[in-house]
C-alpha cells in the first residue's frame, strides 16, 4: 500500500537535548503501525511534530492529500494539520470538566452544521446530523462498556473511563489517519483487547492508525509494524516478531 504519513530525518532540540535526533518512518494506508521504546526515548514528542505542537528543528513531515499526492504538513498549527484529516489522542487526556461524558464525545467532530452562526437558529438544519452523531456517540460508549456513563461528569470518572474517553472522542472524527497515544493505558486487559479489535475492524474500513503503547502483550498482537525509538534516535524497525527479538531492543528495555 502506499504511504499514507512519512517523516523524513525528523529532529527537534530542546536547548542542549535532542529528543528527536534524525528519525525517519513511514506508515502506509490501511496499517496498524506501533511506536514502542522506553521513557524518554521521544514517542510524544514525535506525535507533538507531527500534529504541528513542535516545529521541527530539522526534517520534514509529508502527508498523503486528497488528490493523491505527499504534501508537506510540518510548519501547521495542530487546526490545520486536524482540518487535513489527522487526529491524536493524548497521554493525559484533555477533556471539558464541565460538561458530561456525552457532551465531551459530541463537541469532537468537525464542520457541524449547529456551530454555524447562520444555522445554528434552524433546527431543520442542523437536527439530523446531531442525530446522527448522537447515535454513534452513545454507540461507542456502549461498545467499551460506558454506557451507564453518559451523562455523569468527567470528575465522576475512574482514570481508566478517562484515558477510554479520550480515544473514544479521537474515534468520532472522519479522520484517515489516527495517532493514538497509549490508548490502553490503566485500561483493563479485556477491555484493551476489545478497543484494539474495534481499531483493527476501523483498519479493514480503510483507516490508518499509528499507535503508541507501552502495553506490549496487547499492541504486538495487532500492528503489522513497528518501530523503537530510543535516546531519540531509530534503534529498531520491522515486523512485531523481529522486534521483540531483536538485541538491542531488549537491551533497551532492560537497561532503560
Amino acid at each position: 500500500m502506499p504511504n499514507i504519513l512519512e517523516a523524513r530525518d525528523l529532529a527537534k532540540y530542546f536547548g542542549g537535548v535532542r529528543a528527536l535526533d534524525g528519525v525517519t518512518i513511514s506508515v502506509p494506508e490501511r496499517s496498524i503501525v506501533g511506536l514502542i521504546g522506553p521513557n524518554g526515548s521521544g514517542k510524544t514528542t514525535l506525535f507533538n511534530v507531527v500534529t504541528g505542537f513542535y516545529e521541527p528543528t530539522r526534517g520534514e513531515v509529508l502527508l498523503k492529500n486528497n488528490s493523491g499526492s505527499m504534501e508537506r504538513i510540518d510548519g501547521l498549527n495542530p487546526n490545520e494539520v486536524f482540518l487535513k484529516g489527522v487526529v491524536r489522542t493524548f497521554q493525559v487526556p484533555r477533556l471539558f470538566t464541565s460538561l458530561t461524558v456525552l457532551e465531551n464525545v459530541l463537541v469532537t467532530p468537525p464542520v457541524q452544521i449547529g456551530e454555524k452562526v447562520l444555522d445554528a437558529p434552524f433546527k431543520s438544519r442542523w437536527e439530523k446530523q446531531e442525530r446522527e452523531l448522537a447515535k454513534k456517540a452513545v454507540g461507542l460508549l456502549k461498545k467499551f462498556g460506558m454506557e451507564k456513563y453518559v451523562y455523569s461528569r468527567i470528575t465522576e470518572l475512574s482514570v481508566a473511563h478517562i484515558k477510554l474517553l479520550e480515544t473514544i472522542r479521537g474515534l468520532m472524527t472522519s479522520a484517515k489517519l489516527y495517532l493514538l497515544d497509549e490508548p490502553a493505558a490503566g485500561v483493563d486487559y479485556g477491555v484493551a483487547r476489545e478497543l484494539f479489535n474495534y481499531i483493527r475492524g476501523l483498519r479493514e474500513e480503510g483507516l490508518t492508525f499509528l499507535i503508541v503503547e507501552h502495553r506490549l502483550d496487547v499492541l504486538m498482537d495487532y500492528v503489522d509494524y513497528v518501530y523503537v525509538l530510543h535516546n531519540g534516535k531509530l534503534l529498531s524497525e520491522g515486523k512485531p516478531s523481529e522486534v521483540v527479538n531483536d538485541p538491542k531492543v531488549i537491551e533497551a528495555y532492560i537497561g532503560g
